[in-house]
């Protein structure tokens, strides 16, 4: 079946050669990685808690110049598959990404995925060979909802002549899966396993860090594909990921004002310092070499009573002798994010309220950010 009926989930080609194929390779690469399918149960019976990111949206960007359209937009490689190793084909795989200004600062973070072409057995060789060589490229932006339409204005504007479809996806729906009982991330990236592979259409690794777990593209259910699947409360999510140090969205990375490298970029596997040019490359660039980012983007935990409607973003943080420590961006009841100097985050801090009132604010280093850091 065609890539583009693929990723719509298209009903055609479902029960052909490709797709049986597909299935079969896809519970082969599950059993390859210690997974028990005694009643479709996963290894340790691990319990899946299944959130509906309903403030995610996707854009399908294909054509056949879609991967250069993009590589000179974006921070990142592209997510192209692996090589197949004749028996299996390449598994769906994503990256992370932000789309910058001309002044090097972020306009979208996103999540980029590519689903494997469709392949057919090779009688002469035995192997499996792509069903249409010439088939065009297509990838899947993930993107904040609130900014669906501004970046495919972005897009447009910069697409000029290519050869470059771009177009919504209502039909799929984002699920993040985390672990109920989080072991270690290789532990839980095992435990995932698709009760019913024909309704879902990417499952892949949250290419970010192993701890924001899997993400799911389906038309389905989340919970219903998933063995162990539950569903989960939004507001879990959001705390686990700010508790990570993750930020998503227009909220935690304002367009125009975050800057990639402060915003951990880096950290989140979301930039390449080899690839070619991109908008906004020169000032990403300049502060990689460089080697100074005095401020980034730290989880904080708030103490004491928080005034109503929470903390405004953009809130000075000060420390206990009054100096500004940085800002808070954005957050969730007593956790969230702030962007604070490096070597101010392990004195006493605090945000001051109305009425003469003060927050105590605790930053955290998370253990999945390199050691150089800590």
């Amino acid at each position: 079946m065609a890539a583009a009926a693929f990723l719509r989930g298209a009903a055609p080609g479902r029960g052909g050669l490709a797709w049986r194929w597909r299935l079969r390779a896809v519970l082969k690469h599950r059993l390859a990685h210690g997974l028990s399918r005694q009643g479709d149960k996963p290894a340790g019976d691990t319990a899946w808690a299944c959130f509906p990111l309903g403030e995610r949206a996707l854009v399908r960007v294909r054509g056949p110049e879609s991967a250069p359209f993009l590589l000179g937009l974006l921070t990142n490689e592209l997510p192209f598959p692996g090589p197949a190793d004749g028996a299996a084909p390449p598994p769906a795989s994503a990256g992370y990404a932000h789309f910058l200004n001309v002044q090097g600062r972020t306009l979208y973070d996103v999540i980029l995925y590519r689903a494997p072409c469709s392949c057919v057995l090779d009688a002469a060789s035995s192997l499996r060979v792509p069903e249409h060589p010439d088939q065009a490229p297509a990838f899947l932006l993930e993107c904040d909802s609130s900014v669906l339409g501004a970046l495919q204005k972005h897009l447009a504007l910069h697409k000029i002549r290519r050869k470059v479809t771009v177009e919504l996806c209502p039909e799929l729906c984002v699920w993040a899966l985390l672990p109920h009982s989080p072991g270690s991330p290789e532990e839980a990236g095992r435990a995932v396993l698709l009760q019913e592979q024909e309704g879902a259409t990417i499952l892949t690794r949250d290419p970010r860090t192993a701890r924001m777990g899997w993400r799911l593209l389906a038309q389905d259910e989340g919970p219903a594909l998933v063995s162990g699947g539950r569903l989960g409360d939004l507001q879990d999510y959001h705390r686990h990921r700010y508790l990570q140090g993750v930020p998503e969205g227009v909220h935690d990375l304002p367009p125009g004002v975050a800057l990639p490298l402060e915003s951990n970029l880096a950290f989140m596997n979301g930039v390449s310092f080899t690839k070619g040019c991109y908008i906004g490359q020169e000032l990403t660039a300049r502060t990689h070499h460089m080697g100074v980012i005095r401020k980034r983007l730290f989880p904080v935990q708030l103490l004491g009573p928080l005034p109503v409607g929470g903390i405004a973003p953009s809130t000075t943080v000060f420390t206990e002798s009054g100096q500004a420590a940085g800002k808070y961006r954005a957050g969730q009841g007593d956790v969230g994010l702030a962007l604070l100097h490096s070597e101010k985050i392990k004195s006493p801090l605090h945000i001051r309220t109305a009425g003469s009132g003060r927050v105590t604010l605790t930053a955290s280093v998370p253990d999945w950010w390199p050691t150089t850091i800590k």
